[in-house]
């Protein structure tokens, strides 16, 4: 049921990506753009969509903060990817966009996709302004210097760090640099249906960092052609992971834990949140 869902939801935004786009004419910004936006598990907006589903809200309006959270996540890939950041040259099993195209155009596709997140979260279709305002205003919080913007930045710095980071250092990275993403779109339908958001972000902050250790687990045990993107980067630079400062073995265990107790702050949802539980277990058994 679980990947069935996952995988409708992944239709639907790219439906909605291609209607978005396809209205923008035809130049390699906007190619560049939805050549970013493709592919991908599409998880975030997977969390939106079922958040809303659960607050009984119509999958007409989540779809917009939806893709708002996909084209927000691309962009900070395309940003990732580029010689300056980490200089990767593969992203979702195709080159990424400085290399199809060039550096500039990677710089202001990534620039359009995060105006275009706001654009979409704000759109009338979602709700009353209250709604929509409360809406950007903490996606605003959540990638920028308080989240998202900020894990990287802490990244960054920890590659030219004389020490490797701490367990708890490294935790409060990967909270603003992926978790920060994934606490917001797990509490959109809360947020659209202006309901308490306290079990969704209690369910995502554990998430996100299983969803980190799983990737740092798949790093060192996968290979690029499985995964679509570069493997094993972190530990050349030597810079510490959980894996790194755990040991492989421990990494499972604590994304496990995490894993359950993601599940148990749903309990105020019973059965209803059934797919969000599957969504957590799937986080620490996928393969890509």
């Amino acid at each position: 049921m679980f990947h069935d869902r996952l995988k409708e939801a992944g239709r639907a935004i790219q439906a909605q990506f291609d209607a978005v786009l396809g209205d923008m004419g035809d130049l390699p910004v906007i190619h560049a753009m939805a050549h970013a936006t493709l592919g991908g598990k599409r998880l975030r907006g997977f969390m939106v969509l079922e958040s809303a589903r659960l607050h009984g809200i119509d999958p007409d309006r989540a779809i917009w903060p939806a893709c708002g959270i996909e084209a927000l996540h691309a962009y900070s890939l395309v940003h990732d990817d580029l010689p300056c950041m980490d200089d990767d040259d593969l992203r979702r099993g195709a080159p990424t966009v400085h290399v199809k195209w060039d550096e500039a155009t990677a710089v202001l596709a990534g620039d359009a996709l995060q105006t275009l997140a706001f654009e979409l979260v704000t759109a009338p279709q979602v709700g009353s302004g209250e709604v929509r305002a409360d809406l950007a205003l903490s996606l605003a919080r959540a990638s920028g210097a308080q989240g998202m913007v900020m894990g990287q930045a802490l990244d960054i710095a920890a590659e030219t760090a004389t020490t490797p980071l701490t367990l708890s250092e490294i935790t409060a990275l990967q909270r603003g640099k992926t978790g920060a993403l994934i606490e917001w779109a797990a509490a959109a339908g809360a947020r659209m249906a202006e309901a308490d958001l306290v079990p969704l972000q209690a369910y995502a902050r554990a998430l996100g960092l299983a969803f980190q250790i799983a990737d740092d687990v798949l790093d060192v045990t996968s290979d690029a052609a499985t995964l679509g993107k570069a493997t094993g980067k972190d530990a050349d630079a030597g810079k510490a992971t959980f894996v790194s400062l755990l040991g492989l073995d421990e990494a499972i265990r604590r994304a496990d834990a995490l894993v359950t107790e993601a599940c148990d702050a749903l309990s105020v949802y019973q059965g209803k949140a059934d797919i969000l539980r599957d969504a957590a277990r799937f986080v620490v058994t996928r393969k890509t």
